[in-house]
């Protein structure tokens, strides 16, 4: 069996669990604390960060290059079109999530909020958490825009841009930083991908200390 070492509330580690689950490959979840810098943890990626997944006899890490290699290797179900303006398409948009999004929203919010929390590094910057809430609207309003034009995020079949969204989105909305009715379609596209067997054990999520909104867990919502 696979095993992930993970936090919860990690978008990347997300990203990773939503294309093994996609994939339909059984994982053992394993909580790392990465920021105590373990040394059995350091070994396993010297880089000292999370997601590291141990598959087909390796250990491997960075998000991305864990999903292309589940691409890769299982195919099927496919998370990347067989076209190569496709694949460009996705690529970028995963990378505009994680790079783009992520150092503009999440690590202004969910970072503030609760890593510094769980770490034990102090409280929330103000001035992180309000740009981080300004910056949202713009990256919702940009998923409008393309949803409005294409089914999912990167065209007409779902995708890993799509789950590296949601990945971030849903760790955002575990403490209530989404505001869901600013745009009608980007609510129904969440509450599509929210509704697939894959997101099942990331709603199940629990973090100690923070207790998630009522509809976190509503596929209704």
């Amino acid at each position: 069996m696979a095993r992930l070492y993970h936090v919860p509330l990690s978008p990347f580690c997300r990203k990773v669990r939503l294309s093994l689950a996609e994939k339909k490959i059984e994982v053992e979840l394993v909580e790392e604390r990465y920021w105590e810098q373990d040394t059995d943890f350091l070994r396993r990626n010297p880089a000292g960060k999370v997601p590291v997944v141990r598959l087909d006899g390796k250990m491997m890490s960075e998000s991305a290059a864990i999903c292309e290699y589940l691409e890769e290797t299982r195919p099927n179900p496919p998370l990347m079109p067989s076209d190569q303006d496709g694949r460009y398409e996705v690529r970028r948009l995963v990378s505009w999530f994680d790079d783009k999004f992520h150092h503009e929203v999440t690590s202004k919010l969910l970072y503030e909020r609760v890593n510094k929390k769980v770490t034990g590094e102090g409280y929330p910057d103000s001035r992180n958490v309000k740009a981080g809430a300004k910056a949202i609207k713009y990256h919702l309003d940009y998923m409008a825009w393309l949803l409005e034009h294409r089914r999912w995020l990167a065209g007409d079949a779902m995708t890993l841009a799509d789950f590296a969204a949601a990945a971030h989105l849903s760790s955002l909305d575990y403490i209530s930083d989404v505001d869901w009715n600013r745009s009608a379609v980007v609510k129904d596209w969440y509450a599509k991908i929210k509704s697939r067997p894959a997101f099942r054990s990331i709603l199940a999520d629990q973090i100690s200390g923070f207790r998630p909104p009522p509809h976190y867990t509503d596929l209704d919502f």
